[in-house]
C-alpha cells in the first residue's frame, strides 16, 4: 500500500496521518522527517543537504531523490508508506516514479484532503498564544472567555506572525500553486482520490480508510 497524501495547510493531514499509521503499521514518512534522519545518521546524501539547507539554500531535486530512495528501501516500508511533503515538483513526482521502478514498486493512491482556501485561511489565521504560559486559543474553535486574555493566568494573547493573514495568503497561494501540476500530473494515471476535509473528522477518515483497504 503505498501511497501519497496531499492537501494544503491546515486541511489536516496530521491527524488523519496518525490513524492511517494506526490502523494500517505503514510508516508515515514526511520530506522533513527523511532530511533530518538522513543528516542524524551522517549518510552521504544527509551531509550534502544539510550542506545546502545551511546556506539557506533549496536541496537540488538529485539529492532529495535520492534521500527518498533510501528512506523507500529500509524494512519498515515493506508493508508500504505514507509520503506527505513529497514530491513538491513536476520533476520530483518523475523521478520518483523512476525510483520506484527500480525498487520493483508503483504508487497505488494519491489521497488529495481539499478544503477551501477560504477556511483555511479560517483555520490558519485564527490562532492566538499566551505569552506567559503559552496556552493556545482559536477565535473560531477554542475562543478564550475574555478576548485578548487567556483564560488559565490571565496573560496577555498574541498572533505569531507566521498566523497573520497576509503570510498565510502568501503561504496558500505558494502551496496551490505548486500543488495543481502535481494532482493533474498523478490524476492523468487515474490515482488522485479527493476527500472533502471540511466533514467531520471520524467522516473523513472513514472515506480515507475504505479507500485505502481497496488498495491493500
Amino acid at each position: 500500500m503505498n501511497v501519497i497524501f496531499m492537501g494544503l495547510p491546515g486541511a489536516g493531514k496530521g491527524t488523519q496521518a496518525e490513524r492511517i499509521v494506526a490502523e494500517f503499521e505503514v510508516p508515515h514518512i514526511s520530506t522533513g522527517d527523511m532530511f533530518r534522519a538522513a543528516i542524524s545518521e551522517g549518510t552521504e546524501l544527509g551531509l550534502k543537504a544539510k550542506s545546502f539547507m545551511d546556506q539557506g539554500q533549496l536541496v537540488p531535486d538529485e539529492v532529495t531523490i535520492g534521500i527518498v530512495k533510501e528512506r523507500l528501501e529500509k524494512p519498515d516500508t515493506q508493508k508500504g508508506f505514507l509520503l506527505d511533503g513529497f514530491p513538491r515538483t513536476l520533476a520530483q513526482a518523475e523521478a520518483l516514479d523512476a525510483t520506484l521502478e527500480e525498487l520493483g514498486r508503483t504508487i497505488d493512491v494519491v489521497i488529495n484532503l481539499h478544503v477551501d482556501r477560504e477556511r483555511l485561511m479560517e483555520r490558519l489565521t485564527g490562532r492566538w498564544i499566551c505569552r506567559s504560559c503559552g496556552s493556545t486559543y482559536h477565535v473560531l474553535f477554542n475562543p478564550p472567555a475574555k478576548e485578548g486574555s487567556c483564560d488559565k493566568c490571565e496573560g496577555e494573547l498574541y498572533q505569531r506572525s507566521d498566523d497573520k493573514a497576509d503570510v498565510v495568503a502568501t503561504r496558500l497561494d505558494v502551496n496551490i500553486k505548486q500543488s495543481e501540476p502535481i494532482l493533474a500530473y498523478y490524476e492523468a494515471k487515474g490515482l488522485v482520490k479527493t476527500i472533502e476535509g471540511e466533514q467531520a473528522i471520524d467522516d473523513v477518515y472513514g472515506q480515507i480508510s475504505s479507500i485505502l483497504r481497496g488498495v491493500e
